[in-house]
């Protein structure tokens, strides 16, 4: 298997227009968007090597982004025209592979029951009580 690269600038080109997170926007609040690019290549590179998300190499940013960014990407739809433009037919059967590695998301488990509030105890005249205990 031949290592993964980045992808390059001409293939970055034909896929810019398909992320929603570039198009420009007013004045926001808040933290900036992290480089959707380097997002992208950490999430190929994951996908390249079959890892697990938390092993993505320090030049990507931070798994939880990458992961974040790919789940909203996939279930938009986004993900399969990305790599429909980058490989072509091989971007099909891959995003057939990606649908086969993704958990289905299953109803949670019913909520047990809140346990009882802890009980507020008046330790003096707890003690007091117990001495009248001891003195019968």
């Amino acid at each position: 298997m031949t290592p993964y690269s980045d992808i390059t600038d001409q293939q970055w080109e034909r896929i810019v227009p398909l992320f929603p997170e570039l198009s420009p926007r007013g004045r926001v609040r808040g933290r900036p968007v992290t480089d959707t690019r380097a997002v992208l290549n950490g999430v190929l590179w994951v996908i390249y090597s079959n890892a697990a998300w938390a092993s993505i190499p320090k030049r990507y940013p931070a798994y939880q982004t990458c992961h974040r960014r790919f789940s909203t990407w996939y279930e938009a739809g986004i993900f399969k025209q990305v790599l429909t433009r980058l490989y072509g037919e091989a971007g099909l059967a891959l995003c057939d592979t990606i649908k086969a590695r993704i958990r289905e998301k299953k109803p949670g488990k019913p909520r047990k029951p809140a346990p009882p509030p802890f009980v507020t105890v008046d330790l003096p005249r707890l003690t007091y009580l117990a001495s009248l205990r001891r003195a019968a």
